[in-house]
């Protein structure tokens, strides 16, 4: 074929001219029009473990740690880990603590006492001396990240405690850690400890299917309203703990939400949406990050606390799955 050597713009080619150029930009725009819609509905989320866990009081401690790190790493799924020391106890829990740092995990965190600043009972500089308190500790740790996960999610109850926190690491050069998915995840573990405690393994595998359903369906609740207040689909963030049934549910509960065409995305890369960023105005301060923007645009029928055991206790005693001594 001879080259020809054009001036400005060249003539069509007979190959081009052979083509129906409205009907290759119709087929274009439907292609576009569908891979946008795959985008609107591309569903991230991001896996971040509270609190860490003290081999003094439980004996299982360092298992249940092994479990839920092989499950992370067997699953391809970077995560971050946020100890309070009044959870990982002496230096066997702030070894476990160490572990996920090899094993890749960013680590941050929650405090050293984890009390709440949403409590009238914890003035802001004794929650600012647990937060440094910590930090003393786990800074030495490889995989450290300066950022806070406030215990209970609770950011002041006070606009002199909520403000005056946000200045403060603001200063200190700390990033807030929120997350956009709450459970309660705590609850299905102190009942699903009950169970097997009991020696009824029956009752708990019972729980820990109950369980999965519920992080499935906080995630599309919270999901679904932050579509209506943000217009879009962030990349979320999911609070659960270093617990006993998260070392035995976190293969299933991944494998759950990956059926459900969740994606995972690192924890670190998670954080870097804006919507981890903005400063909400609410009081008291914290919840979910989706929770807080849909209670400051007044969005009707949020309930408070966003997640508790008030709300699945009446679930769990409807299938017959709340033991005795755990009935309110």
């Amino acid at each position: 074929m001879r080259a020809t050597n054009c001036s400005g713009f060249c003539q069509p080619s007979t190959i081009e001219a052979g083509i129906d150029m409205t009907a290759l930009r119709r087929a274009l725009a439907a292609l576009l029009l569908l891979l946008g819609s795959s985008c609107v509905l591309a569903q991230t989320l991001a896996l971040t473990f509270d609190d860490g866990l003290d081999p003094s009081k439980e004996p299982a401690a360092a298992s249940w740690n092994r479990q839920i790190l092989e499950t992370l790493r067997d699953a391809g799924i970077t995560s971050m880990v946020f100890p309070a020391l009044v959870r990982t106890g002496p230096a066997q829990g702030l070894d476990l603590i160490r572990d996920w740092a090899r094993a890749g995990h960013a680590v941050g965190n929650h405090t050293s006492r984890h009390r709440s600043l949403g409590s009238p009972q914890v003035p802001l500089a004794d929650f600012i001396g647990d937060v440094k308190e910590a930090e003393t500790v786990l800074s030495r740790l490889p995989g450290w990240t300066k950022m806070l996960r406030f215990p209970y999610l609770k950011e002041g109850d006070t606009l002199a405690k909520r403000d005056g926190m946000r200045l403060w690491m603001q200063a200190a050069g700390y990033r807030a850690a929120p997350v956009s998915i709450d459970a309660s995840d705590w609850y299905y573990n102190q009942v699903y400890a009950a169970w097997l405690d009991e020696g009824n393994a029956g009752k708990a595998d019972r729980v820990k299917a109950a369980y999965i359903e519920h992080l499935l369906d906080r995630a599309a609740y919270y999901d679904a309203l932050a579509r209506q207040v943000l217009g879009r689909s962030p990349a979320h963030v999911m609070l659960l703990h270093t617990s006993r049934i998260n070392a035995a549910a976190l293969g299933e509960l991944i494998a759950a939400f990956r059926a459900r065409g969740w994606t995972f995305t690192t924890a670190r890369t998670a954080f870097d949406d804006p919507v981890y960023t903005v400063r909400i105005d609410t009081l008291p301060a914290g919840e979910s990050v989706v929770w807080a923007s849909a209670k400051a645009a007044q969005v009707p029928g949020l309930r408070y606390p966003a997640e508790d055991s008030v709300y699945e206790e009446p679930k769990l005693r409807a299938l017959g799955l709340v033991p005795a001594r755990l009935l309110r």
